[in-house]
């Protein structure tokens, strides 16, 4: 008895086991992770600037409509897909980078090293942002931008809603809440909340 009792326990042991094994192993032809470091996780978006077409007709550092197939560099979203919050930038060989908010546009600007070996802050020519109330394209950098308002971006969150000029702001403000900011008022300790929790991706 005792003899038949130790093979059934060893055969349910050996059970147990090939039934572990089961639920461990990976199907075959999926995708295989070798640890679990969240690195291996990231998902790493790549977004070339787009080439300057002389064929166009534009001004090679003009701000230029945004291509559908046109991803943010900083999060992989399609800037055409949410027109009124975009911004671009363009670079002194007229290749233009476009993003999904002014706020992306800033992260981008305050570490340019994190998103592309291509290019560096000497290399911009030019950037632009969406006047949230025309929808025409006007300088970033004289542009008037609201913080803290009801206003949810393409992020589901502030995005910085941009205006050509400051009574614009002012009035968006007045009815939607928030803080009217001039471009350089918009500070890295602003931006790091933010980009605070997005993971760093090197092209």
């Amino acid at each position: 008895m005792r003899v038949r009792a130790a093979r059934l326990l060893g055969a349910g042991a050996l059970l147990a086991l090939a039934a572990g094994a089961a639920a461990l192993a990976v199907p075959a032809g999926s995708p295989r992770t070798a640890s679990f470091d969240p690195l291996d996780q990231e998902v790493c978006i790549v977004a070339p600037p787009i080439p300057y077409d002389p064929a166009s007709g534009l001004a090679m550092l003009a701000p230029r409509p945004i291509p559908p197939q046109a991803r943010c560099p900083v999060c992989g979203m399609f800037p055409a897909r949410s027109p009124r919050w975009a911004a671009q930038l363009i670079f002194r060989d007229g290749a233009a980078q476009f993003f999904d908010s002014p706020v992306n546009l800033f992260i981008y600007l305050r570490n340019m090293s994190r998103y592309t070996g291509a290019y560096t802050a000497a290399d911009v020519a030019a950037s632009f942002v969406t006047d949230a109330t025309t929808g025409e394209w006007t300088p970033a950098d004289a542009a008037h931008f609201v913080h803290g308002s009801d206003a949810a971006g393409p992020m589901r969150d502030g995005n910085l809603p941009a205006f050509a000029t400051r009574e614009a702001a002012e009035a968006f403000a007045a009815e939607r809440g928030g803080e009217v900011l001039a471009a350089g008022a918009v500070t890295d300790e602003l931006l790091s909340v933010f980009d605070r929790g997005r993971k760093t991706h090197r092209h």
